[in-house]
């Protein structure tokens, strides 16, 4: 069986992927999922935002005050579009399904400004392996 890192999709005009690693943090870094229940709602409200998008998620983890993801998203999104939809669209759906967020962050940003994103198709397995010893990292 193939990986996700040597299968390739398939345009009208070109053939690849476009596997990326993200890091997003909340804003003030606000340890905002410490209970379990919000950190099941920030996974479904950024898988949501991926599946609307065609933006396939390889692994989300969701810690305490941030979110470590590998996607394959469509080669024609920039890495500023891509996190503005991951990003503007989980926010979106976590405060309409969270209405209680609003309390702490009043202006509607959920998620921090800044953001990490950079290609891992070569380095693939490493990068998943980071993510999935988040716990580790952190405890």
């Amino acid at each position: 069986m193939e990986s996700i890192s040597e299968s390739y999709n398939h345009y009208s005009t070109s053939v690849g992927s476009n596997l990326k690693t993200i890091q997003i943090t909340t804003k003030y870094r606000y340890g905002m999922m410490k209970q379990e229940k919000l950190k099941v709602y920030c996974e479904v409200a950024i898988n949501e935002a991926c599946k609307k998008h065609k933006i396939k998620p390889v692994i989300i983890k969701v810690l305490d005050e941030h979110v470590h993801l590998i996607v394959d998203c469509p080669r024609i999104l920039s890495d500023a579009q891509l996190l503005q939809i991951v990003k503007g669209l989980s926010s979106y759906i976590l405060f309409r399904v969270c209405p209680n967020l609003r309390l702490r962050y009043p202006r509607g940003s959920f998620w921090n400004r800044g953001y990490f994103c950079a290609g891992c198709g070569s380095d693939f397995q490493r990068a998943l392996d980071y993510i999935e010893n988040q716990e580790l990292h952190h405890a």
